[in-house]
């Protein structure tokens, strides 16, 4: 009994044809995989090299802080032992765990969402740094998250410091917001009218 060939080039038997399967056909194109590994590689290099670069300024010039917007914006440094709003501080093997799988989920998303949306490659890119670059600091840095962004919201309280990791994290999240509400939504709906 003779096989037919497949129209994806891989053979019944192999990983590539299973996964093809799995997701309907449906991977990340050559833009998509660009797209995310640029960002999520960016983007943990800034990360780390932001935290080093502050940290090694500040403590040489021997100050607590630096003033960058008189009132509202500062850097400092700090670490936080504990994820956002220093919840679970002190847990540092259960962080490393979170964001591990984190990391494993948004992955997966990217491999198998079937999902050809720019936006939302750059927006796991971002994702994928942030927890990336958070988890190496739980790793290599005795479980301290090194920050060094201070924001002044109302006079007189401060926002948690944050890093360029917890930054991504908001913009990713932000893109995803904005994408499902503007952008994508009305795509569809055009779509629908020109049936």
């Amino acid at each position: 009994m003779e096989l037919k060939k497949q129209s994806d080039g891989a053979r019944p038997d192999s990983g590539r044809a299973f996964l093809c399967r799995l997701t309907n056909g449906i991977m990340p194109d050559w833009k998509g995989h660009f797209i995310f590994w640029s960002v999520a590689i960016f983007g943990f290099v800034l990360d780390l090299w932001t935290k080093k670069a502050v940290f090694e300024w500040l403590l040489h010039r021997g100050s607590g802080g630096f003033t960058i917007i008189d009132r509202f914006l500062t850097l400092m440094t700090t670490v936080n032992e504990g994820a956002a709003f220093g919840i679970a501080s002190g847990q540092r093997y259960l962080l490393i765990t979170i964001s591990a799988v984190a990391a494993v989920i948004i992955l997966a998303v990217f491999f198998f969402s079937g999902t050809g949306s720019r936006l939302m490659q750059v927006a796991l890119g971002l994702f994928a740094a942030g927890v990336t670059g958070n988890l190496y600091d739980r790793i290599f840095n005795d479980g301290q998250v090194r920050d060094f962004i201070d924001v002044v919201y109302w006079p007189g309280k401060h926002w948690p410091a944050f890093n360029v990791a917890d930054s991504m994290l908001c913009v990713g999240a932000a893109i995803i917001v904005i994408s499902e509400l503007f952008i994508e939504k009305p795509a569809q709906k055009h779509a629908q009218q020109h049936k």
